[in-house]
């Protein structure tokens, strides 16, 4: 296990949602550049976060955040500095929400010093494996953020 991770969160079928994910496999691509980093694809499930963060220094996590910005805005901040706003019904790993699973990794005493998220703000989120305009037309930008991250 390398001592940072780069997770891209999202469902590939759902338009937007997938951006995260598109992200971390373009960067796979791009693994040998950086060798001491793991890239991982995690889907939706946010058991699947506990478990990749637990023993790491360093996590950047990209998924799509609704921020009430312009579609395609790319924000970067740590989990400190925002609170969700998603609705929990009782405890799921399926369709759980990233900042409680960051906080129960903390309480489980797994969570790594530096947690860095990158929120995309969605344009559509609905059946399709494309992009929407805004956010394609981004992409490379979003890329270049998460490479800088790791240079940094």
């Amino acid at each position: 296990m390398k001592e940072v991770v780069v997770i891209g969160l999202g469902n590939p079928l759902m338009t937007d949602e997938a951006v995260g994910v598109q992200v971390v496999n373009e960067l796979k691509k791009r693994a040998v550049e950086f060798p001491s980093v793991d890239f991982e694809d995690l889907g939706t499930a946010s058991a699947r976060v506990l478990h990749a963060i637990a023993g790491r220094h360093k996590v950047i996590i990209v998924d799509c955040a609704y921020m009430d910005l312009e579609p395609g805005t790319l924000v970067r901040f740590t989990p400190e500095e925002v609170e969700t706003r998603k609705v929990q019904y009782g405890l799921s790993f399926h369709g759980g929400d990233l900042i409680t699973t960051l906080k129960l990794s903390e309480a489980l005493g797994e969570r790594p010093e530096e947690v860095i998220v990158f929120g995309i703000q969605p344009q559509d989120i609905e059946q399709g494996e494309e992009l929407s305009a805004p956010l394609a037309s981004h992409f490379d930008e979003y890329v270049a953020a998460v490479t800088e991250e790791l240079d940094g």
